[in-house]
């Protein structure tokens, strides 16, 4: 493991490492918030899934939640979206292949290789950080849009993994938009019940752990009904009796400018969750 960078920012410091990952056979970057409290104590740790197209700095550079981070005494964990390297599989488009790794863990050919990115940031990424920095093993995650995907069906599908889980503007219904339709064609195959694993107003109806989601999404994004469509997860939600605080934004898109408005709620969010 390297560290490659290495800034002070509201007391602590942003930093980025580069290491081998076995899960996903190559180079990976994840990035590193340790806020003041860090130099003295072991502090829980809030891992945040990023969307289509992004990198491990497009949270750590736009949505303004190093402050917060400090204030509340937590380490934020950003990995990137998928494998990377000249080796792993990539297709045209943005949103299948390299930056769009939809956090599952692909089984067609030639995704399957590489294409863990589930396993990565339940099992290995946790491993890692709580071996090599002052992390206790108190786990929350959050993510936007794909990642927000991500977080809800990672939490949902590993019960007493994680003590906090919220999202903005997640992909909720991956099965029926989409986005979803063509990743899941692609990592998957054609079985519904493959996809089903894998959607989070799905694995809310067979849930065995209620944690309560805190959900996000702008009125104003232009993805709202198309991909997003946030009222499933309030039917499923509702269905199932799974505690969901859902809000609503109006005028607020799909950018990190909205993230940046709001992620100080959602840390606080967590953070309750988290030393509680």
């Amino acid at each position: 493991m390297e560290r490659i960078e290495h800034r002070a920012c509201f007391g602590g410091w942003q930093d980025v490492y580069r290491h081998h990952s076995t899960t996903l056979g190559c180079d990976m970057q994840f990035a590193v918030y340790l806020p003041p409290q860090a130099e003295t104590q072991k502090l829980p740790v809030l891992y945040w899934l990023s969307g289509l197209t992004c990198t491990e700095q497009n949270f750590i550079t736009k949505a303004g939640a190093q402050r917060y981070a400090a204030e509340h005494g937590v380490i934020i964990v950003a990995p990137d979206t998928s494998p990377r390297g000249d080796d792993v599989s990539d297709a045209e488009g943005y949103d299948i292949g390299k930056g769009a790794g939809f956090y599952l863990n692909a089984t067609r050919a030639p995704w399957a290789k590489h294409y863990r990115m589930h396993d990565y940031v339940a099992q290995e990424l946790p491993a890692l950080i709580e071996a090599n920095f002052p992390a206790t093993d108190a786990r929350g995650i959050s993510g936007h849009s794909m990642g927000g995907h991500g977080a809800l069906v990672i939490a949902l599908r590993n019960p007493g993994r994680y003590r906090s889980v919220s999202a903005f503007s997640p992909i909720v219904a991956p099965s029926h938009v989409p986005w979803g339709q063509k990743a899941f064609h692609a990592y998957l195959g054609d079985n519904p019940a493959d996809w089903a694993q894998w959607d989070a107003c799905e694995l809310i109806a067979m849930a065995d752990e209620r944690l309560p989601l805190l959900v996000d999404q702008g009125e104003a994004d232009e993805f709202l009904q198309t991909q997003l469509q946030p009222q499933h997860l309030q039917q499923a939600c509702d269905a199932a009796g799974h505690p969901l605080t859902l809000r609503l934004q109006p005028g607020y898109d799909h950018s990190y400018y909205f993230i940046a408005s709001f992620i100080g709620e959602h840390i606080a969010h967590h953070a309750r969750a988290l030393q509680g």
